[in-house]
């Protein structure tokens, strides 16, 4: 019994030690994969490319009534974090590992940033730890306002929308200022997953979706 004892504690910490390495060789690699992205474009060029886009949309430019919903439905705790949210993270850690899948990223609106501007939409721990150092990165370098508002010119609306300015007129043939509250908690739900809340085939989902909004 003793001797079954001595070896669980050892299997129990070789088992620690395992996850540690393993956890630090994941670190490492998504610390890699960020600094190539720097390295292959810096923040302030990315940023400024984004900025330059004909389509580009400033948030005076968008009803408060939209950024509101954005928030509450995507990031409800945009403003305390910095950049990452531990929280949402050990949550969806914690429905990652008890159903042995990827499907939950526990993305805050920072890290959905830093994805579309630098990484791809591939689900892996690397790309996820080299989402977070970007956000970091992002949340030291601007305000809240200035990330906010160059998500929502970078976000994918569904149908080939990319940005609020092309989701308004091409979904309601108007500017994002003049959207109403239906129009706006309609989009703001969209970014979460575009292919299956699109609205030219998928309105009924994207009404569903947009009730959880307004919730």
């Amino acid at each position: 019994m003793k001797r079954l004892k001595k070896l669980t504690k050892r299997l129990f910490l070789l088992t620690v030690v395992v996850i540690v390495i393993a956890g630090c060789a994941l670190a490492g690699s998504g610390y890699k994969m960020y600094r190539d992205a720097l390295n292959h474009q810096s923040l302030e060029s990315k940023v400024a490319e984004v900025q330059s886009n004909l389509s580009y949309t400033t948030l005076s430019e968008m009803p408060e009534l939209y950024l509101d919903a954005v928030v509450a439905v995507e990031d409800h705790r945009f403003e305390q974090h910095f950049g990452i949210d531990l929280i949402a993270i050990g949550r969806a850690a914690w429905n990652n590992l008890t159903s042995w899948s990827l499907r939950e990223g526990g993305s805050t609106i920072t890290q959905q940033l830093a994805k579309n501007m630098y990484f791809t939409q591939e689900k892996s721990f690397i790309r996820k730890i080299a989402e977070m150092f970007m956000a970091f990165r992002l949340d030291s370098s601007y305000t809240k306002d200035e990330i906010l508002e160059l998500y929502l010119n970078i976000i994918n609306y569904g149908d080939n929308h990319i940005g609020i300015l092309e989701a308004s007129q091409g979904y309601f043939l108007k500017n994002p200022s003049k959207l109403t509250l239906d129009e706006a908690s309609l989009l703001a739900g969209l970014p979460q997953s575009p292919s299956n809340y699109q609205l030219s085939n998928h309105s009924d989902a994207a009404r569903n979706r947009q009730k959880y909004v307004l919730e």
